[in-house]
């Protein structure tokens, strides 16, 4: 029985080149029409012709929301996943909550400024507020401290079952980040695009520092792997981000998390929620949403305590 010879197999083509180009790959030339090169620039520059992914004036229009929406949620999502980022402590307080030295030095500046100038009563209001800044700069070390504990949590630095997790900015949320990196952990900042410039601080994680475009979307990604929200004095962005927290909670809309406000004689002041409780605007039960604390080492031991009576253990 005759044995058939197997056929003669070709090589695999080139994946992108060719050894004669198609029709379409040679422009048409200009001396079978010398209007031609001139129209396909035109052609080329239009803005129809540009691919969709690539039109930023296209993506910016009201049309296209939809799909940046998806891209706010999509790239911070996939980062974090690709980081093996599991759970997160959300750190909140005020950008002007500086390091005491640097607390020391504005007071030490506007003191002077003060003496030369006794009579400026806009200085004297000014230096009577960054007294009060640099009374509250030991909050800025508290948060640092934490930073080191929740860094240092689990299995060591490299283990991201948990992680800080700030807005990005300075001050308090500096402090934060910065002591994650004190130790070499890995320390997450979702920052927002601002018609002014905003930079993010030093002590994020490199690939870790997310940038948003939409408040509401940076909102749910401090929430989607929260295990529990710590909010040090601070102002407007700080109460925005504990209240919706609070408000989520109370409603049940999400599963109960720990809310520490660090700092009780700041807290009581700025958040008197005895008093929503006279005025019948809150529920009692509502006050056992959250606690106060003063310490970086209280903050962490009411987390985990909090999480072991919810039968959900940071650490498993």
């Amino acid at each position: 029985m005759s044995k058939t010879a197997p056929p003669e197999i070709p090589s695999p083509p080139h994946p992108l080149q060719r050894q004669k180009k198609l029709p379409w790959q040679t422009p048409k030339p200009p001396e079978e029409d010398e209007a031609a090169p001139a129209r396909l620039e035109a052609l080329l520059q239009s803005e129809s012709y540009r691919q969709a992914d690539e039109d930023m004036d296209f993506l910016r229009r009201d049309e296209s929301r939809g799909l940046r929406l998806q891209l706010d949620y999509s790239k911070p999502e996939w980062l974090l996943q690709q980081h093996g980022i599991h759970h997160t402590i959300v750190v909140f307080g005020g950008t002007r909550v500086v390091e005491p030295a640097a607390a020391r030095r504005q007071v030490e500046a506007l003191h002077k400024a003060t003496l030369a100038s006794p009579d400026d009563h806009q200085l004297k209001q000014q230096l009577k507020v960054a007294r009060r800044v640099q009374a509250k700069s030991h909050y800025y070390e508290i948060a640092r401290d934490f930073g080191r504990l929740v860094g240092d949590s689990g299995s060591g630095p490299q283990d991201c079952r948990l992680v800080v997790m700030t807005g990005g900015g300075p001050g308090i949320m500096e402090a934060a980040n910065r002591g994650a990196s004190d130790i070499g952990a890995k320390t997450i900042a979702l920052n927002i695009t601002l018609p002014h410039e905003q930079y993010p601080n030093p002590y994020i994680t490199p690939e870790l520092c997310l940038r948003f475009h939409y408040f509401a979307l940076r909102k749910m990604h401090f929430l989607m792997r929260a295990r529990a929200l710590v909010a040090f004095p601070g102002g407007l962005g700080t109460l925005d981000e504990l209240f919706e927290t609070l408000t989520l909670i109370q409603t049940r809309k999400i599963a109960p998390l720990p809310v520490i406000l660090v700092g009780t004689e700041y807290w009581q002041k700025a958040f008197n929620f005895d008093f929503l409780i006279a005025e019948g605007v809150v529920d009692a039960e509502d006050r056992e949403l959250f606690w106060f604390a003063e310490t970086a080492q209280k903050i962490w031991e009411g987390v985990l305590c909090w999480h072991e009576n919810n039968g959900t253990p940071l650490f498993g």
